[in-house]
């Protein structure tokens, strides 16, 4: 009962921060999906987030490991959004910085390597509320969603438009589920090599973050087990963060919040 009490309180709280969505017709497109998204936000997105992170990872051998990861978000017209992780403990200097197309690969606080691969969830959970709708679309054109199928659906409670399914029986082809009410991305799938089931990632415990929300937990699943669980912890929006810790080559000479 106290944590049905719990649950129902954050709802509220997160009602209250973020107004809820006009009733009208659904959208036709993921197009009119992401330009809703955008308006929601009315300019008052967070354009910087910090948390901490528990990492549960699922070997090949079937057993979890646990990790800390200290995560830091920014969103600036000039980079863009980028992701900083770093994996505790930070005096060993090993982190990552990814934009939806690049990644950077710091190990003992030295640039190891430029990966031509990015992030692109960070066009879903970040730059769909910040930037322009088409900005957004050039962002998720790797993950090969047909922005010209929409449906509507129920999920856990809640009216969902999905982009990107062809129906109901269609749980193989990339597509992104969005909370019809509160209009937060609550469920991705997307397409693995042929012969491998797809990646299911569901985003839940929605929190208040700022004038914006937050996720704060994500499970990943393939073929029905669990690959990984992010539980975020101590979350705070639109607070300063060194400019530095986006610079790969910076050393360790950027000052870490989490220090």
């Amino acid at each position: 009962m106290l944590r049905t009490i719990r649950i129902l309180t954050a709802g509220a709280i997160a009602a209250l921060a973020f107004p809820l969505a006009a009733q009208g017709p659904a959208p036709a497109t993921g197009r009119d999906v992401l330009v809703r998204m955008l308006a929601r936000s009315s300019g008052s997105w967070y354009h910087t987030l910090t948390f901490r992170q528990s990492t549960t990872i699922r070997q090949r051998d079937g057993r979890d490991t646990v990790q800390t990861w200290f995560e830091t978000l920014r969103h600036t017209p000039q980079h863009v959004t980028q992701l900083r992780i770093d994996i505790a403990p930070l005096s060993a200097g090993n982190a990552s910085i990814s934009t939806t197309d690049s990644t950077w690969v710091i190990r003992a606080d030295t640039l190891q390597a430029v990966r031509p691969v990015g992030n692109p969830f960070l066009a879903l959970i970040e730059g769909a509320y910040v930037q322009p709708a088409e900005l957004t679309i050039a962002q998720l054109a790797s993950l090969a969603i047909d922005l010209t199928k929409v449906r509507t659906a129920p999920w856990q409670g809640h009216p969902v438009w999905i982009v990107g399914s062809t129906g109901p029986s269609d749980t193989t082809s990339a597509q992104f589920w969005v909370d019809a009410t509160n209009l937060m991305v609550v469920r991705i799938i997307l397409s693995n090599a042929a012969g491998r089931p797809p990646l299911d990632i569901r985003l839940d415990a929605i929190q208040p973050c700022g004038r914006g929300l937050l996720a704060t937990r994500v499970e990943m699943l393939q073929g029905g087990e669990r690959r990984q669980l992010e539980e975020y912890q101590d979350w705070k929006c639109d607070v300063p963060v060194d400019a530095q810790l986006f610079n790969p080559r910076a050393g360790g000479k950027a000052r870490h919040w989490a220090k």
